[in-house]
């Protein structure tokens, strides 16, 4: 089958290959170095998204262009340095690395898995289309992000069906809301926890960060506060945890509205004044550490407790590319694959091709396999 480029693409299916299953896992993203040009870069693609920021397209225009990317994008690029490592940007490496450990836990099936950034590189549609090279007619998205929201799963549900439709052959879709809820990710997030409190000073309060929105889209039916909660108590109950032992907390404001409260630097301000020896704090919202965990959580609010008088902070990482990561990430997307045929056999898919060759032949149109 051939085609001349138009408004939709080229063919890219060929009769001698195997139709296959994907799965695409997209992350937020990152700047491609710690620097000012290219936080600039990141955080116009980041800010210009009306899913992150819910405001009239041209007053924010303005806003980003001649306030916030000349004063924000210095100051980020400094607080990435101090995350910055010989792989890079830790939410790139750790996302493809939990990618690749989940793909070769789905090796028995006819499964190509790879990895995007709604923000930055690799972008979705560069995916998508090295996907569709590969003959990906079943698609399913998993964003990575535990909990549902429409700053981020939403976000990239627009992003994968924006490209598609510049297809005309578009696969078969299917699309993974939110895990939050699920015994895998539960368990995993559990024993985790309980792994590296086992390791540690007893602490006096375990308190649950998640991500903040603006209270705003809560109350406009985001049902991520929501879902947050949810998250903390089903934790909580597998590690058979009261409701004083631990909080949750929202971090990551930005700007002068109000976000989900209780806010997590404030909390940790009212704590080091209440003279708390020691808090454990960790992010259920993330799959993976980033700025927002190693810097924000571990760095920045670590100080805040301790120069308002507590004493020691003990940030427990990400899942990360944990082998339980991977394989409660492979227990969840089982169930999604359900009912999709895993592939042609050799000599199916021979017949079919020597099928395709001959009707071609009989009707005079050209065929490239």
């Amino acid at each position: 089958m051939t085609a001349t480029d138009s408004a939709f693409g080229a063919a890219d299916y060929s009769h001698a290959k195997n139709d296959r299953i994907g799965v695409l896992f997209v992350n937020l993203g990152t700047p491609d170095a710690p620097q000012k040009p290219e936080l600039k870069r990141y955080l116009k693609e980041f800010l210009s998204d009306p899913r992150i920021v819910e405001a009239p397209r041209w007053l924010w225009f303005l806003l980003l262009r001649l306030v916030i990317l000349p004063t924000r994008s210095g100051k980020s690029a400094e607080a990435y340095r101090e995350v910055w490592t010989e792989r890079g940007s830790p939410l790139a490496y750790l996302s493809e690395d939990l990618s690749q450990a989940v793909g070769e836990r789905l090796a028995d099936v006819n499964v190509e898995v790879a990895l995007a950034m709604r923000y930055g590189q690799p972008s979705v549609a560069s995916v998508l289309d090295k996907m569709a090279e590969k003959q990906v007619r079943r698609l399913l998205v998993v964003p990575m992000y535990p909990q549902y929201s429409a700053t981020t799963t939403a976000s990239i549900f627009d992003a994968v069906t924006s490209h598609l439709q510049t297809r005309r052959w578009i696969p078969e879709v299917r699309f993974i809301n939110e895990y939050f809820h699920t015994d895998a990710w539960v368990k995993a997030m559990a024993a985790h926890i309980a792994e590296h409190r086992a390791q540690l000073p007893q602490a006096e309060r375990l308190l649950m960060s998640f991500h903040g929105i603006p209270r705003r889209y809560f109350l406009n039916g985001d049902p991520y506060y929501c879902q947050c909660q949810a998250s903390a108590r089903l934790i909580a109950a597998e590690l058979g945890l009261g409701e004083d032992d631990y909080a949750v907390t929202f971090q990551s404001r930005f700007g002068k509205e109000e976000w989900l409260q209780p806010y997590t630097d404030k909390t940790l301000e009212s704590w080091g004044k209440q003279g708390m020896k020691r808090v454990q704090v960790v992010c259920p919202g993330f799959a993976v550490d980033c700025l927002e965990t190693l810097e924000e959580i571990a760095g920045e609010n670590r100080e805040i407790f301790q120069e308002a008088g507590g004493g020691e902070l003990d940030y427990i990482p990400a899942l990360n590319a944990e082998a339980a990561h991977a394989d409660a990430m492979a227990e969840i997307i089982r169930p999604h694959l359900n009912g999709w045929p895993a592939g042609l056999d050799a000599e199916a898919l021979k017949t079919r091709q020597q099928r395709a060759e001959a009707q071609s032949e009989k009707a005079g149109y050209p065929l490239e396999s």
